[in-house]
């Protein structure tokens, strides 16, 4: 994991000089039988002697750089001010070689640093335990106590095979110190909190923002099937008929029976808890969810409309895009609910179907749940562009969930529509005439004969 300078890694040298700038100048300590922590006094500073700069050993280095990664050392600095401590540690190989990729990025995610500390917290027990202390095989596993809360069993075996867990003792007794000790163990121990957490975020990332694997092929040309999907008799069809028919996405919306409808097919309240659901763990849409679940009744209502048979595309905006909402555009009563109205199309549309739509006919505008008023889409430096002016947004992160009856593409903007301003016009001008004495018709002709003679006296 990380570089190194004339063999010594860059870590290696952190730690060091870390523990030696707040360590006291302290005489090698001897080692101490009674089990009592080394500590100059109460406020527990670090010696060069400690179990914890052990760590910095040749076999355990990228253990050490996931301590501090996890932001841990003040806590076990801490732990070793306190008491004693045995630290299981897996070599450098076990983490380079023999861990998952998919598992080691997702201990790496900074919104996963609760899973990589429990994680390495659960390789330590607060007290000293040596080989010689290794409960026998006629007595059974041990249960101990980690520093995660959790728990891990010693155990051996017969042939006297050393266990932790599922992981095997290669090195007992490796690195001995007054504080603690360390023992190598072949393999990384993880905790059943850490596996279940990992799971769920690795099956919603599968199951959600991409099509269910039960979903029907549809050519985005022709918006039609391109395999007859089996289905069992009596179940409703995979496209509405209409919309099957319509030349594009963008000009025949999907109808759907009207509240009155004889069947409910669909369970709409569970679609919207799950791409609600899907909005969190995706990241950056909080402020979204949170109007549709606490500041309004939006999801109820969406609920009912899918449970009814309606298809609908919510255009989310995502955080940074909602905090540019001023107080004035939420105060006023119902203000919330219009602006996501706005956001609500009663059709479906994919990533794909909105850009095939823009690209065929330039400028598409769909209707939306705040009536009169739809929005203008647009292509766009190879996106798809939304709204006006100023007040426009891009489609930012497509299709973040879809199931065939909500589809959910997030936006960089909030979009309002356009304000209808009414053109005053001005007045026409009056012309006033000015009242000029009229003259008399005999003057007027005595003017014009003195005019011929070039006498200026009567104008």
């Amino acid at each position: 994991m990380g570089s190194s300078i004339y063999g010594v890694s860059s870590p290696q040298i952190f730690f060091f000089l870390f523990f030696s700038s707040v360590s006291v100048a302290i005489a090698a300590l001897p080692q101490n039988p009674s089990g009592k922590s080394f500590v100059s006094s109460a406020s527990a500073q670090i010696n060069s002697n400690s179990v914890l700069v052990a760590l910095l050993d040749s076999h355990y280095t990228e253990l050490a750089e996931l301590v501090e990664k996890a932001l841990l050392l003040q806590t076990l600095e801490e732990a070793v001010g306190k008491h004693n401590i045995t630290i299981f540690a897996p070599p450098n190989q076990a983490l380079e070689r023999q861990l998952d990729p998919e598992f080691k990025r997702f201990l790496l995610q900074p919104g996963n640093l609760n899973s990589l500390q429990t994680l390495l917290m659960f390789h330590i027990i607060p007290k000293r335990v040596g080989s010689h202390q290794w409960p026998d095989h006629k007595t059974g596993p041990v249960k101990h106590t980690t520093l995660c809360s959790d728990h891990i069993h010693l155990s051996s075996e017969s042939t006297g095979r050393k266990t932790v867990d599922s992981a095997e003792l290669i090195r007992p007794d490796d690195v001995i110190r007054p504080d603690g000790v360390i023992h190598g163990i072949h393999q990384l121990l993880i905790p059943r909190s850490v596996i279940e957490d990992f799971n769920k975020r690795r099956n919603l990332r599968s199951i959600t923002a991409v099509l269910p694997e039960g979903a029907p092929e549809v050519d985005p040309r022709t918006h039609r099937l391109k395999k007859p999907a089996s289905v069992p008799v009596g179940t409703p069809p995979v496209l509405p008929i209409h919309d099957a028919m319509a030349p594009g996405p963008s000009l025949a919306p999907a109808p759907a029976p009207g509240p009155g409808g004889p069947r409910h097919h669909f369970d709409g309240e569970s679609q919207v808890k799950d791409f609600i659901q899907t909005l969190l763990h995706y990241g950056g849409y909080n402020e979204m969810a949170d109007i549709l679940v606490n500041l309004t009744s939006l999801a109820t209502e969406m609920g009912k409309l899918v449970s009814e048979g309606y298809v609908i595309t919510v255009l989310a905006p995502n955080d940074e895009a909602m905090a540019k909402l001023t107080t004035d555009q939420l105060s006023e009563p119902g203000a919330p609910e219009q602006i996501i109205y706005y956001h609500i199309i009663p059709e479906y549309q994919t990533e794909e179907s909105m850009y095939n739509a823009v690209r065929r006919f330039g400028k598409v505008k769909y209707d939306t749940l705040r009536l009169p008023h739809k929005v203008v889409a647009q292509e766009a430096d190879g996106s798809v562009k939304f709204g006006h002016g100023e007040g426009s947004a891009y489609l930012f992160d497509p299709d973040i969930y879809t199931d065939g009856r909500i589809s959910v593409q997030g936006i960089d903007g909030v979009l309002l529509p356009e304000e209808e301003t009414e053109t005053v016009k001005k007045p026409a001008a009056v012309k006033v005439a000015s009242n000029k004495p009229r003259r008399g018709k005999l003057l007027e002709i005595g003017c014009w004969m003195l005019g011929g003679l070039r006498i200026r006296s009567c104008r």
